[in-house]
């Protein structure tokens, strides 16, 4: 059995746990080391935990107000490392389930709501471009990142729990598509991330009834410094920034631009050849509309195959 350096197994769970972690939203996820290498083969399957909690932003013509809500979700994921001509790749899902309680004012009446259901399982496949060979487990014990220029596309399909009677909900009835294009230069124990990509999504026709809903593009940036404070044991600090996302209700076009900014940080330990733990947080910095929330979360990885 091949014997691994505690910082090779630091660098194969980064690689590989950043695929499982989801925020609220889309273009919200704050992901170090997403463009990294791994030996080609392992599969690893991870379950986690997140608790969101804070206000609801919303357009001022709508007569909602002082919306807050709280989120509790267990996800449980699969991914796979592959190759893709010659450099390493990640292809994977993650399918969660959600507890929703919120409460705001509608037209001045307190309203509340809870709701319990799996969400919309999300799919992800990640390609690196040039940095990232692809590598056996006996290959991959040498290897040293230097820069790593990747791409990724993560869908959502609208398979979540949906009541079109219902404002608040676990699924979204719709699909979306996020590509990304990403950077990762190592400079020592110091790692710089960078990575661009653009939301689309579909139209809810079935948004409070037979209502349609349509949602521009968001557009994000997201940028990342991370540490190895010793092998086995990294930390990081980054935040993101999107922009876009004006929805259109029943042709009505909305006051609900998008134009936000969060922070976050993770830590990062590999037990084991086979076991890692993460812990993660962001909040919000500046919300413009939409969800301004304090996001914690811990998540658990288990490696197999490809030779470990």
């Amino acid at each position: 059995m091949q014997q691994w350096t505690r910082l090779q197994r630091a660098r194969l769970a980064a690689s590989l746990v950043a695929l499982l972690i989801a925020l609220p939203a889309a273009a919200q996820r704050i992901e170090p080391r997403s463009y990294g290498n791994a030996p080609i083969g392992v599969n690893f399957v991870t379950v986690g935990y997140g608790y969101s909690t804070g206000n609801v932003l919303t357009d001022p013509s709508i007569p909602l107000a002082d919306v807050t809500a709280r989120i509790s979700t267990v996800l449980a994921g699969y991914g796979r490392s592959i190759s893709v001509f010659g450099q390493s790749g990640v292809i994977g899902f993650v399918l969660p389930w959600a507890t929703i309680d919120a409460e705001g004012q509608l037209e001045g009446q307190t309203r509340q709501a809870h709701r319990v259901g799996f969400g919309d399982p999300v799919f992800k496949v990640s390609a690196n471009l040039y940095g990232a060979p692809a590598l056996d487990l006996k290959d991959f014990q040498g290897w040293h990142q230097d820069t790593i220029v990747g791409v990724s596309l993560t869908a959502g399909a609208p398979w979540g729990q949906y009541d079109p009677d219902r404002l608040v909900n676990v699924g979204t009835n719709r699909w979306f598509v996020t590509p990304e294009v990403g950077v990762s230069k190592a400079f020592g124990p110091l790692t710089l991330e960078g990575a661009l990509g653009v939301t689309v999504f579909g139209d809810n026709d079935q948004y409070l009834g037979s209502g349609r809903k349509e949602q521009e593009p968001v557009v994000s940036a997201q940028f990342h410094g991370i540490y190895d404070i010793r092998p086995g044991i990294w930390i990081s600090a980054g935040g993101t920034h999107y922009t876009g996302g004006r929805t259109t209700l029943n042709g009505v076009e909305k006051n609900d631009l998008q134009q936000n900014w969060r922070w976050g940080a993770t830590l990062s330990v590999a037990i084991n050849r086979r076991n890692a733990l993460k812990l993660y947080g962001s909040t919000g910095v500046l919300t413009r509309t939409g969800t301004e929330f304090d996001i914690f979360g811990v998540a658990w990885q288990y490696r197999f195959g490809g030779g470990l």
